[in-house]
């Protein structure tokens, strides 16, 4: 079995990922979408002439340019172009809507983005605001648009001078704001490199370059980039990518390709192990399944591991930290219920509001440092200040430690939502639900969700004489929000609790609306009387 080739001295930056590979592996197969099988060596080409073609376009280092794909081979094309170029990569969520894009790009003053004609329309929208946007489409172009396969073939696909170094900016990676608006965490070459050296530490990551991994997980979230991608194809291994998840299909492609890796959120799992024919599957190829943004139940694990033959390890990781924190390892050394230990050279605390150290199994926040970490937010000195204090990143999650060193969730200091692994920040919903005619105010809360992990949930007090329906302001969300974000639930209140401030007692608010829930389901829906009101 080979080892991973995780040490080479001469991997600082992120494109040496492919290039390294494909100089060592030309001929050897990196990719399969749809049954086509893409080498080390072609994509490495194709990624020389798509970086060569973007500097025809006066794409210098530091520029930004944006992703907006799917999981699609020309996905790791356009991302190692970029970078190698010494551009700046901003991946954006293929769910988000037009005012969501325009939003980001405008923010991070985006020269180009890389997209397809499915999410051309779009793009469009942001044109006005964004006059000298490069757009370069994947598929039928429009007139004030690059083809990108024509920008490609017209390029040479000679290796070019790579003038990038490993304290580069490779990344804004945007993640939800405290203020409503989402906020670019900043990562550099290091950051994200070192992170992949610290999981490739434990050990289970010692079958590179044997390794096959059905890639599921979006290639846009930094888990996808981080373990889907530049781990398996820095080790030479190969990635079976899916476009998207389907239970079904993945199963399928595990058992035909032998897949030793399979990496997901809840949501994908608890699809595999409810399959009616689950058991007449052939899953015991896999070596290496891990699940992180929300716990999964003990029994779904113990279930887990009858269906692969191998224990399903959870993590703990946020953007800000390239993602991975924390992992739980094999056997006797994981402990049901915790994220595990944090990963080797990360170092992590639990302090109190005074930023002192609590008892070990005392809750508080969760602080950590190291390489992977983030320096900070694009053009928001404020919120990194905030976050950074005395040389330790503030991560606004709550979790407690046991004497062992392991580390386990409580929740969430700010008020983020996870739905499926995807951040949402209630005050952005908010400030949508509020431009509705027919909304006075709105509060909005995450649910528990036995799918999801959590649903979101919006409790309105509409404006007098005006009337508005559940599925009126789920419509009016789903226009400017991606999916992930908008209301499952809706709730008509004619009061909402209150602090003494005034403000929305919005730990009072969930508790009412948890209460709730239906108990039959746990799957976030609440149950209402007439006109949405709890019952």
């Amino acid at each position: 079995m080979g080892t991973i080739k995780l040490d080479r001295a001469s991997v600082k930056i992120i494109p040496q990922v492919l290039f390294e590979s494909a100089q060592e592996y030309p001929h050897k197969i990196a990719l399969v979408f749809n049954g086509q099988e893409y080498t080390y060596g072609k994509i490495a080409a194709r990624t020389f002439r798509l970086a060569h073609g973007l500097a025809s376009l006066g794409i210098q280092p530091r520029d930004r340019v944006a992703i907006l794909l799917p999981n699609h081979p020309d996905f790791p094309v356009a991302y190692y172009a970029i970078l190698a170029l010494g551009a700046i990569v901003l991946p954006l969520n293929v769910m988000y809507r037009a005012r969501e894009i325009g939003w980001m790009l405008k923010d991070a003053g985006v020269q180009a983005i890389v997209t397809t004609d499915m999410f051309l329309p779009g793009v469009l929208q942001t044109q006005a605001e964004l006059p000298e946007l490069k757009i370069i489409v994947k598929g039928k172009p429009q007139s004030s648009t690059i083809e990108m396969d024509g920008l490609i073939a017209r390029a040479p696909e000679t290796p070019l001078e790579i003038r990038v170094t490993e304290n580069d900016l490779a990344m804004i990676a945007y993640t939800s704001g405290t203020m409503g608006t989402p906020k670019g965490a900043m990562l550099t070459h290091r950051n994200i490199l070192s992170n992949i050296r610290q999981l490739v530490e434990m050990p289970r990551f010692d079958d590179y370059p044997d390794s096959v991994n059905l890639v599921a997980l979006p290639l846009f979230h930094s888990f996808g980039l981080s373990i889907g991608l530049n781990l398996t194809l820095l080790g030479g291994g190969k990635i079976i990518l899916m476009e998207r998840f389907d239970a079904r299909q993945a199963v399928e492609l595990i058992e035909k390709y032998r897949a030793t890796e399979f990496h997901g959120a809840p949501p994908m799992f608890i699809a595999i192990a409810n399959l009616p024919d689950i058991d007449q599957h052939n899953l015991k190829t896999l070596r290496n399944v891990s699940s992180g943004s929300a716990p999964l139940p003990v029994a779904l694990l113990e279930r887990l591991k009858v269906i692969t033959g191998v224990d399903v390890f959870e993590g703990y990781g946020m953007t800000e930290a390239s993602p991975t924190l924390a992992s739980n390892q094999a056997g006797p050394v994981s402990k049901p219920g915790s994220v595990g230990k944090p990963l080797p050279g990360i170092a992590m605390r639990i302090v109190d509001e005074n930023d002192n150290d609590v008892p070990p199994g005392q809750p508080g926040e969760i602080v950590v440092r190291g390489d992977n970490i983030t320096a900070g937010y694009w053009n928001l000195p404020e919120e990194t200040r905030i976050a950074w204090r005395d040389g330790w990143f503030h991560s606004g999650d709550i979790g407690r430690m046991d004497e062992d060193g392991y580390l386990y969730i409580v929740g969430r200091k700010k008020e983020m939502i996870i739905v499926s692994g995807f951040n949402v920040y209630p005050k952005e919903i908010e400030q949508v639900l509020q431009e509705h005619p027919a909304v006075l105010e709105a509060a909005v809360v995450g649910v528990p969700d036995a799918y999801q992990g959590e649903s979101v949930c919006a409790a309105i007090i509409p404006k007098p004489g005006v009337a508005a329906t559940e599925e009126e302001i789920i419509g009016y969300c789903r226009q400017n929000l991606a999916a992930f974000k908008c209301p499952r639930s809706v709730l008509f209140r004619t009061t909402l609790p209150r602090q003494t401030t005034g403000k929305v007692a919005k730990a009072e608010l969930r508790a009412e609306i948890v209460a709730s829930l239906v108990p039959s389901t746990a799957e976030g829906k609440v149950r209402k009387g007439a006109n949405g009101a709890i019952k």
